[in-house]
């Protein structure tokens, strides 16, 4: 993420000021950000396994085979915020998604809620989703955009702007954010669709293991009592700011082409139903790849 980018002004300067603060300056962290410690984000949790460095921020979706059940809190669910959905993966997390992370200290999880679609045309409706190109938050919800009758078209952010522009995807699962700068899909978007089964971009930011466990006693209870609920509740502080701060840029934004749209009571149980289809198949797919209770896993994301 560039320096700008809402982690790294919230979630990675609260964290390095409190590594100063507490250690008397004994302790610090130098931040590198825009892939100055290697480009590309699917490398992220590799490097810090690895040792390339010390901490790294990635997204779940870019290496799922690490994460199978991790994934599981991607699909739409009780959670309709980053708050939510962190406060209920770490409800979770020792139970059943810690031995994913057992490679490396677990600093904080969140997740980018993505509470919208950014369209062009109006997709509020079953009938506005029917053979729409929309690009979910990973390969994983196929089933449920299947469901809902959409085509899932897979594609990063970093090219949803253009993928807009020229046609090739009629919309994506997005946030608010995603509609202002940096990343301008209000430019290309006639539509923001709202109260949509809310998808999940899981954020991990994980320590290499032997840099931790090589730390003083004394640094390492720094890094304790930051990890975990703390800096979780700070990343999902970033996502979830973010995206106020830029719905209020859109509410007193004028002279952009596109319609902020919600979806109906009615339609919005049409779309559940739909997913409720789709996660059968999910649950099903991984019974086939061995995790038998990855519906368990899934109500217990939801509680």
């Amino acid at each position: 993420m560039p320096p700008q980018h809402h982690t790294n002004t919230v979630m990675f300067s609260w964290f390095g000021e409190e590594l100063e603060k507490r250690s008397g300056g004994t302790l610090t962290m130098k931040l590198f950000p825009a892939g100055q410690l290697g480009a590309g984000p699917v490398q992220q949790y590799k490097r810090a396994v690895e040792g390339v460095a010390d901490i790294t921020f990635g997204v779940s979706a870019y290496t799922p085979a690490l994460f199978p059940k991790t994934m599981l809190a991607i699909l739409p669910g009780k959670s309709e915020s980053s708050a939510e959905a962190t406060r209920r993966m770490l409800a979770a997390f020792d139970a059943h998604l810690a031995d994913e992370y057992e490679d490396v200290k677990v600093i904080g999880l969140t997740t980018a809620a993505g509470i919208g679609i950014a369209a062009t045309r109006d997709m509020s409706t079953m009938e506005g989703l029917k053979g729409a190109k929309v690009v979910p938050y990973a390969a994983l919800t196929t089933p449920i955009v299947e469901a809902m009758g959409a085509v899932p078209v897979q594609m990063p952010v970093t090219e949803m702007y253009t993928g807009l522009s020229t046609g090739t995807i009629d919309g994506a699962y997005s946030t608010y954010n995603n509609m202002t700068p940096p990343w301008n899909f209000w430019d290309v978007a006639s539509h923001f669709v709202t109260n949509v089964p809310v998808q999940h971009a899981v954020i991990f930011v994980v320590m290499n293991r032997d840099r931790y466990e090589g730390l003083s006693e004394a640094h390492r209870a720094i890094i304790d009592e930051l990890a975990g609920e703390a800096a979780s509740m700070k990343l999902a502080e970033s996502f979830d700011g973010a995206d106020a701060k830029s719905l209020a840029i859109m509410q007193q934004t004028s002279g952009k082409n596109y319609t902020l749209v919600e979806v109906s009571d009615d339609e919005r149980a049409r779309m559940d139903a739909a997913v409720a289809e789709g996660l059968k198949v999910i649950f099903a797919d991984y019974a086939e790849r061995g995790i038998d209770n990855a519906e368990a896993i899934y109500n217990a994301l939801n509680q």
